[in-house]
């Protein structure tokens, strides 16, 4: 087995026992946790006007939708990744607009919605640890998309997840890129 597999099973042990962690919260729980990053949002570094992509929760993810809700009165473009190739493109969110399905139980704009580069990425993930590393679905979707943008312009990298998501440590790769923070219902933590 080399290195390379090694890592990647590391890591596939990790994520399953932290979406297994996170899977064993209640409803009732993952409502409350993910309402509580809004009354937490003054801690988040976002700049003014910046432009912040999102994501619509999946399975048991947190939610941000209302963070996001709230960054949109306070002035900020919002915008949902979409699956294209050969990173991820982002679609402008706009109150009341139609979205689309986009496969694993996500929604996005549709096609013909506006096109916008992001300053700031809230991301899902699966578990991240004390260093800023983080674990997602195994597709490299942002860390490609995060290569690409960070050749344009400064990108804020914010994982949002719950705090039982944290691991000890993600064994990472050259090509990992740590987050700039993590948004948990517990509060948001700075890195690097």
């Amino acid at each position: 087995m080399t290195d390379l597999q090694i890592l990647a099973n590391e890591k596939d042990v990790l994520r399953k026992q932290a979406l297994s962690r996170r899977a064993a919260l209640s409803g009732v729980e993952r409502i409350e946790k993910s309402l509580a990053l809004t009354d937490l949002a003054d801690a988040l570094p976002v700049p003014e006007r910046a432009i912040v992509s999102g994501f619509w929760p999946i399975r048991d993810e947190i939610d941000p939708r209302p963070l996001m809700d709230l960054l949109r009165r306070r002035g900020h473009e919002l915008c949902l990744p979409a699956i294209a190739e050969p990173h991820l493109m982002f679609r402008k969110l706009e109150r009341g607009a139609e979205l689309i399905s986009a496969g694993f139980g996500t929604l996005e704009p549709p096609t013909d919605a506006q096109q916008l580069v992001p300053d700031v990425l809230l991301m899902p993930l699966a578990a991240f640890d004390a260093s800023g590393n983080r674990i997602g679905y195994g597709k490299g979707h942002y860390d490609k998309t995060i290569a690409a943008l960070e050749q344009t312009k400064p990108l804020l990298c914010i994982g949002l997840a719950f705090a039982v998501q944290e691991v000890d440590r993600v064994p990472a790769e050259a090509h990992d890129k740590p987050l700039n923070g993590i948004m948990t219902e517990t509060g948001y933590r700075a890195f690097g």
